[in-house]
């Protein structure tokens, strides 16, 4: 990435920030940005911050993704990237798990395996603060908006532009609120209310995902003599019910290290539900057509993107990433909300839902979390802002995108009709 970033003509910084706001002469830590300064000089407007969403995506290189798809508008700003404190290069946090998936697990199919659930999640947690206890009150949404505004004064802007995708609409929304007039232009693409911001993500959004797998079936049925998963939805979707079921009884095999168990598995099938564009759906197919075979205990070699993923999923090279995004939701939502109650929501939801209602609602080691250090962001500003989202949004859902429009009456919302797509801008293809 650092020889993309020169090659483009950036340049890059580490800013020092305090990792307590409330002690700012105390222990410090380092923010990694990088610049792409406009060439529109005479038109220049300011800095416009980028954020790839998450959390703890790191967005250092976002200057040079996003400067290809913002045509003339590129030149009139300078594109800062920024990656989170403690992501990526920005004084980076792990908390040496040996899984990556701690925030998107499935609870499994009877209260046994939910219990498999609990013990990990409380063993995470755990394990979290043993390795970084110290830094954990600290990691948090208001703090990183607290750095944007650092970055803000460094750059020497009166104010920032802002782009941010999915939880980086939750962090402009939480910088319009902590520092209130010192934004210009923002656009926040995927939206959702602060107070959906939650430490079970994908809790109210099943129905959703639900209706995505239900369209991809279909898209994936119109194609059968290409992936052989059923020549209609419902054969297509009793495919994955078979794959669902397999796991259940015992791992599927996947090449000669991965087992994909019924607590991972669902993660793999959701997480291609995020895009209609064919291209991912193809990818998805690709996906289940192996996952299939591999449940009728047929020996299969994954893909090398598949490879990846699992790779990310199952083993410690996910850590520091999940630890990151877990640390974040958790130092700024967690609540103790009883072991039971998760339960619960689970064996409701699963008989309308029963691909996501048992990942949606399942535990989080954030029940174990020490509870945040202040309470989580209200909103109660109004801010010019441009909100984009599309209609079937399986992820931020376009309710949410409305409910903000509400909420900021000087906002404006463009909507996508029709798409079943996370994140639009430079995205999606849509004029």
């Amino acid at each position: 990435m650092g020889k993309a970033l020169d090659g483009a003509g950036a340049a890059c910084a580490d800013i020092t920030v305090p990792l307590d706001y409330a002690d700012p002469g105390g222990r410090s830590l380092t923010v990694a940005i990088s610049r792409l300064k406009a060439t529109d000089t005479a038109h220049r407007i300011g800095a416009l911050l980028l954020n790839d969403g998450g959390p703890a995506g790191p967005s250092l290189h976002m200057p040079l993704t996003k400067s290809q798809v913002m045509g003339d508008v590129a030149g009139r700003y300078d594109l800062i990237g920024m990656d989170p404190r403690f992501v990526g290069r920005s004084t980076p946090l792990d908390c040496g798990w040996d899984i990556g998936s701690a925030l998107v697990r499935s609870a499994g199919a009877d209260r046994a395996a939910y219990r498999e659930e609990v013990a990990l999640a409380r063993e995470l947690a755990a394990r979290c603060k043993r390795a970084q206890g110290d830094v954990l009150p600290y990691v948090t949404t208001r703090n990183t908006a607290r750095d944007m505004d650092v970055i803000r004064g460094a750059l020497g802007e009166n104010a920032l532009s802002y782009l941010g995708y999915s939880y980086g609409s939750y962090l402009g929304q939480v910088y319009t609120q902590l520092l209130s007039g010192r934004t210009d232009r923002m656009v926040l693409d995927g939206v959702n209310t602060a107070a959906h911001y939650s430490q079970t993500l994908l809790r109210g959004a099943e129905a959703a995902n639900e209706a995505a797998q239900r369209a991809w079936a279909s898209w994936a049925a119109a194609r059968h003599a290409t992936y052989g998963l059923g020549a209609t939805r419902g054969e297509v979707l009793a495919t994955v019910r078979h794959i669902l079921d397999a796991a259940e009884q015992e791992p599927l095999r996947i090449g000669a290290k991965y087992r994909l168990d019924e607590h991972v598995l669902p993660a793999f099938l959701v997480g291609g539900l995020g895009s209609d564009l064919d291209q991912r759906r193809t990818d998805l197919a690709e996906t289940v057509s192996l996952l299939a075979r591999a449940a009728t205990r047929e020996p299969v070699e994954p893909s090398e993107a598949l490879a990846g993923q699992m790779e990310f999923l199952l083993t410690g090279a996910g850590s520091a990433p999940s630890s990151q995004m877990t640390a974040i939701i958790c130092g700024d939502v967690a609540e103790r909300r009883g072991v039971g109650t998760y339960w619960r929501a689970v064996e409701k939801s699963r008989d309308r839902y029963p691909l996501a209602g048992p990942l949606a609602n399942n535990i989080t080691p954030c029940e174990f979390w020490d509870r945040p250090a202040a309470a989580p962001t209200v909103l109660t500003n109004d801010v010019p802002a441009l909100l984009v989202n599309a209609t079937e949004d399986p992820r931020t859902l376009y309710s949410g995108a409305r409910a903000m429009r509400k909420q900021w009456p000087s906002s404006r919302l463009l909507t996508v009709e029709g798409a079943r797509q996370h994140g639009l801008y430079g995205e999606y293809g849509n004029a």
